[in-house]
């Protein structure tokens, strides 16, 4: 399948076209933060602390003074790495231990009972305790969402994996003698390719929220870092005086995180033969 068809067909829904276009815009504004704003998203200027936005300030100032533009600008691009970042290390992980346990029945039980009791915290429960210990810092932070997150990617990698390894063309490659290494990497693995892409775009979106819910929790990033949850958790005290300064960076968490979630829903729908007959 061509790539402009697969784009046709996934974009052909309104509301996908609508949460790429989204996305795409948040994407932007943080790589050319530098080009879009004027001002310098940790600049003080408190005789113009909390101004009001559509004047020299497009969306306002902070309690400090500080373009809230440019901070959400700038901090979409902390927020998004962060994001980016977990996705990636619960995909590469979240693979190998689902490939693992899927693939050779003697690790199945012990690496599922480890997934397993993994989930049985709550997200950011377990996210919370981890940096608690480990300190707030974007790296730390970074660990723990991917060792919340890695155990549901490993629990559908195993799943698929189960039902691939008992495949003809996989039973016709170990016949030949082709080592288990090839066997896994040519074989199995590109045919999980489907509820990995739509994992990975799920856990984009948990980990923009995850990372906001430990920043406004005090837990997450060290507040100098403007993210979008340590604006909305160091400005709440002011939200009754000047409104915006809550509203815009939570507006960017919920049109980047939603956005995800739709496409994530679309590239599903596109890639899973039961209902791509309804797109």
């Amino acid at each position: 399948m061509q790539l402009p068809l697969v784009l046709q067909k996934l974009f052909r829904r309104r509301i996908v076209l609508a949460a790429a276009i989204g996305l795409a815009a948040m994407v932007l504004v943080s790589l050319f933060a530098s080009v879009l704003t004027g001002f310098d998203p940790n600049e003080t200027a408190v005789a113009q602390r909390l101004a009001r936005p559509f004047g020299e300030h497009m969306l306002g100032t902070d309690e400090l003074g500080r373009d809230l533009f440019s901070r959400i600008a700038f901090g979409g691009r902390y927020s998004l790495t962060i994001a980016a970042l977990t996705a990636l290390g619960s995909i590469a992980f979240g693979t190998l231990f689902g490939l693992v346990a899927g693939f050779f029945r003697r690790l199945d039980a012990p690496v599922m009972r480890v997934v397993d009791a993994m989930m049985s915290f709550p997200d950011i429960l377990l996210a919370i305790a981890l940096v608690g210990i480990l300190g707030p810092s974007m790296l730390n932070v970074v660990f723990a969402l991917v060792l919340v997150y890695t155990p549901r990617v490993a629990r559908v990698v195993r799943a698929s994996t189960l039902v691939v390894r008992e495949l003809l063309f996989v039973e016709a490659a170990r016949a030949v003698g082709v080592s288990t290494v090839r066997i896994l990497w040519r074989h199995i693995l590109p045919n999980l390719m489907s509820p990995i892409l739509v994992q990975a775009s799920f856990i984009f979106a948990y980990a923009i929220l995850a990372e906001a819910a430990l920043s406004f929790l005090g837990v997450g990033v060290p507040p100098e870092i403007p993210t979008w949850g340590t604006m909305v958790a160091g400005s709440q005290q002011y939200a009754h005086q000047a409104l915006w300064i809550v509203l815009f960076p939570g507006l960017a968490i919920i049109v980047t995180a939603l956005s995800l979630q739709l496409l994530g829903d679309g590239i599903r729908d596109l890639l899973d033969p039961r209902l791509r007959k309804s797109m």
